[in-house]
Formats: C-alpha cells, structure tokens, sequence
C-alpha cells in the first residue's frame, strides 16, 4: 500500500505544526482526518485552529472534521472517537501528536507545568489509544504512531528538565506497552522522532534556538507518511527517526525540508 486514499485518521493536536503537516500530507491522498484538539477559537499567539486545519484538509483533497478535544478529558476524547466513527464509518490510524513542553528544572517547573506534562503526553496518549483500539481492531490496516523518541535512562536527558524527559518518555513505554498488548493482534503500533529541530511554536520553548537551524514540519509528515503506508502485520515497537524512515524509502536529500539551506540544523533533544 502507498496511499492513505479512503483510510480514516485521528490525529491529536492538529490544528498546527507537525499534527498538521501529518494531516495534510494523508489528504493530499485523499483521506479523512479528525482534527482532534483544544485550539477551537483564533489565537494571536498560536496561530491555527481545528477549523482552519480541517478546512486547509478538504481543500489539499481530504476530507476534514473539526473536533475540540481536550485529550485529559475522557468524555471528550470518546466523543471525539464516536464522532470520527459517525461520519467516517471506522478508525483506520491514530496519530498521537498532542504534547506540551516545559523545559526547566525542578525548582523552575510549577506542579501545575508538571502535571499538564504528564495529563497531555503519556496519559493522553493511553486513553487515546484506549478509546481508538476497538476500532483500530476491526480495521484492515491499523496503526499506532506516537511522536516520541527512543526511551533512553541516559541522566543527561534527564537531569535539564526531569518533568519533561518523564511526559515524552512515559509517550515511549506507552508505545512499548501497546506494541507488546496489540502488535501480535496486528496492529501496527511505533514511534516516530526527529533527528533535528522542527520548526513549530514548540521551538519557541528553547532559549537561543533560531528556526533557520531547524527543519520543515513537512519532513516529519513525509516519514509519517512512509510508516503509515507500511503493512501493520508483525511491524510493531519500532522506534523510528524521520531521516532513517526517509532513506529507507529512497529519500536522501534532505535540503528541501531546510528553513535556511545555508545553516545547520540542530539536533533534537534524546538522540545521541
């Protein structure tokens, strides 16, 4: 399979950045996406909303459904689901892109920071999946695909920002948990991380980082494209990087997904 053409997505915090590019890059297809996320009214500060997003889907040839959904918030979230099911028929991909960021240490992270860290990432990635699998289960190609990195207990990711590292880390062993319970039922459930700064508002949250030294939310759609096209059948628990997933489909040239060709991008944080 090397389309998404007629399969249903719901994707978690797409009315911007890399949840966007995702959903777009499977409307360019000719699939249905749930915009599931909070971003209801225009903000001046964050730009995007789930009807800008769901608008933006259907006009690139996909069929766009505007959901607000606090993914913290367990009824909303099975709304969310029965809705998507309701006017798509089934689940066929989930996409667990939602996240918030703080990066601080202890003493500059408020418990308030801290819990939102972890209600929105490793939580909210659990009871989306909860609330996705009885339809991912009846799906013909299902898959899981979580925006988190490789579990790593290297103290130097921890030690910046421990409220942080715990939020993404507890997305990674949710994605091993899942993989073990639903990879031998076939679903197809993985990670997917970038190698180098993306440049989306997250960015903002890192003091002295330029967009000019990041790349494209594009080449992380593009490797969410490559994974989501795959087979699910015995392709499960990977913890996959965008430039690895692109070469293996060809793709090496990466300039394209440049902000500024002429700088370096920079790394992203927990790959060595």
């Amino acid at each position: 399979m090397t389309t998404l053409a007629g399969k249903t997505l719901f994707i978690t915090g797409a009315s911007r950045g890399i949840g966007l590019a995702i959903a777009l890059r499977a409307a360019r297809d000719g699939a249905n996406v749930a915009i599931a996320a909070k971003s209801a009214v225009p903000n001046p500060r964050l730009p995007g909303t789930i009807h800008s997003a769901a608008e933006a889907v259907t006009a690139a040839g996909g069929q766009g459904l505007a959901l607000k959904c606090d993914i913290r918030d367990e009824e909303q979230v099975r709304a969310a689901v029965a809705a998507t099911v309701d006017a798509f028929g089934g689940i066929d991909i989930l996409v667990n892109n939602a996240s918030a960021i703080w990066l601080a240490g202890a003493l500059d992270t408020p418990i308030r920071r801290f819990d939102l860290m972890q209600q929105v990432n490793a939580r909210g990635s659990f009871l989306c999946a909860q609330a996705c699998l009885p339809q991912l289960l009846r799906a013909p190609n299902p898959h899981i695909l979580t925006l988190c990195p490789p579990p790593s207990l290297d103290p130097k990711w921890w030690a910046p920002h421990t409220g942080y590292t715990l939020a993404k880390m507890g997305m990674s062993l949710v994605t091993l948990g899942l993989a073990g319970e639903f990879g031998p039922q076939g679903v197809a459930v993985n990670a997917l991380w970038p190698r180098t700064l993306i440049a989306t508002d997250a960015l903002n949250m890192i003091p002295g980082v330029s967009a000019a030294n990041a790349r494209r939310p594009e080449i992380v759609a593009d490797a969410a494209h490559a994974v989501l096209t795959r087979p699910a059948a015995g392709f499960s628990g990977n913890f996959l990087v965008d430039d690895e997933v692109l070469a293996a489909a060809g793709v090496t040239d990466l300039d394209r997904y440049a902000v500024d060709p002429a700088c370096a991008p920079l790394p992203d944080l927990f790959l060595d």
